[in-house]
């Protein structure tokens, strides 16, 4: 073969892999299904988002349900929210779970900088922190589990209303692998 036809050859099979490499198997895809529709009865509309997508399942839950405005504390509210997660989380050995935070846009108050938060990307990674904390100390293993703050950046809303900047101080909980 000439060495033109080895590079579409190659090229070809380049391309095969990274296609495959983006399915999900139906075991992968039943594990995540079983978890998404045990979620689905465990969370009202109003503490979280349940969605199942590209081999991923994600829980968004919306800021005021975890965390007092401009806090990043876990409020006893919160605590009880996130509870509901830990039975489904504190399984797995082959699923990673990642915790995003996320933050309007509106400047750090005073408050907050005084207690050395100085940046909303600082804020959204202390929320995420206490997040993965509380799971951790319910027996989700810490092996598996990360925390990652973004800040205002990847908005779901527009910042320009209170409704939007609402959408966007938020927590997602995202589970990346077979589902057990």
């Amino acid at each position: 073969m000439k060495k033109s036809g080895k590079k579409i050859c190659f090229g070809a099979a380049i391309v095969a892999l990274v296609m495959l490499g983006g399915c999900v198997s139906k075991s992968d895809y039943d594990g995540l299904q079983q978890e998404y529709d045990i979620l689905k009865n465990e969370f009202n509309a109003d503490q979280a988002q349940i969605t199942l997508l590209n081999g991923e399942l994600k829980v968004t839950m919306v800021n005021q349900v975890l965390f007092p405005e401009g806090g990043y504390r876990l409020s006893a509210s919160a605590r009880e929210v996130l509870a509901k997660l830990v039975p489904s989380l504190s399984n797995f050995k082959n699923t990673r779970i990642v915790v995003d935070g996320y933050t309007d846009n509106v400047p750090i108050g005073p408050e907050l900088q005084r207690e050395g938060i100085s940046s909303n990307l600082q804020l959204s990674s202390r929320r995420a922190d206490g997040v993965v904390e509380y799971l951790v100390k319910q027996g989700v293993n810490p092996d598996l589990i990360s925390a990652q703050g973004f800040g205002e950046a990847h908005p779901v809303a527009s910042n320009q209303t209170a409704e939007g900047r609402a959408q966007n101080r938020r927590i997602e909980v995202t589970l990346v692998g077979p589902g057990t």
